[in-house]
């Protein structure tokens, strides 16, 4: 099951408070302006800042 348009449309970085975006494999959330990667597990979104994968590696 896919993270719905509606909650994307309502999910927003809790680092930034910024756009956040389905990533290609659809296994995570990410913020462009934080470049973090925030993880879906078990079709839930993991929205921590401590959970949250840097994009810069």
């Amino acid at each position: 099951m896919a993270i719905s348009k509606d909650l994307l449309e309502i999910l927003a970085c809790p680092k930034c408070k910024g756009e956040i975006q389905l990533n290609e494999k659809e296994d995570g959330l990410s913020c462009a302006a934080c470049r973090v990667l925030y993880p879906i597990r078990d079709d839930i979104p993991v929205m921590l800042i401590d959970e949250a994968l840097s994009l810069d590696q």
